[in-house]
């Protein structure tokens, strides 16, 4: 089976830290492997409206929704590719992961679909990987939830824009980071 990957850049500033070391993790895929790259702040969603308990459905999905969901359901291994922003992934990341509520309102067998894919997680942080621990576990338990299998997360250290190339033990990591061979990255 072909594996198709789709990185999902939630960054409020393109080509920051988080993203280069996203990059350098992807670099390193077998070239028969399909990336797609999205950058959620392109692909505005309106707030998500929870209708679980008697408010409704959940709308039809708009054009930027459909297309996210389309993307979703295409790829085998979906890559959260989200700084740590106040201890926990960016708001465009976490609206993302709102509407995975919505679809599994919608006839789209969201769970069966997602059920075997694999979930990632590219993330650069300012001080030490504690800081990282509920983005990690945000993704890590959504992965559960949905029978997803988890593929960890890579993490580099960085605040100025290129730091994180600075950051050799990231760059190390992130040339296995995708081969399931892994080494402990200290930050």
């Amino acid at each position: 089976m072909t594996r198709n990957f789709l990185f999902l850049v939630g960054a409020a500033r393109a080509g920051g830290n988080t993203e280069m070391l996203a990059r350098r993790a992807a670099k390193e895929l077998p070239g028969d492997v399909e990336q797609r790259w999205l950058r959620l702040p392109e692909l505005p969603l309106p707030p998500f409206e929870d209708r679980r308990h008697g408010a409704g459905s959940h709308p039809e999905p708009g054009e930027n929704e459909q297309l996210l969901m389309d993307a979703t359901f295409a790829a085998t291994d979906i890559v959260i590719v989200s700084p740590v922003y106040w201890y926990s992934v960016a708001a465009s990341v976490k609206l993302y992961l709102d509407y995975w509520s919505g679809w599994m309102r919608l006839p789209v067998e969201f769970k069966a679909k997602m059920r075997g894919k694999t979930l990632w997680g590219v993330s650069v942080l300012s001080e030490t990987a504690r800081e990282a621990q509920p983005l990690i576990g945000t993704l890590e338990l959504c992965a559960e939830y949905l029978a997803m299998n988890w593929g960890g997360v890579l993490l580099g250290n960085g605040s100025r824009p290129g730091d994180v190339l600075l950051d050799a033990d990231a760059m190390s990591a992130a040339s296995t980071f995708f081969t399931g061979v892994r080494a402990e990255v200290p930050v």
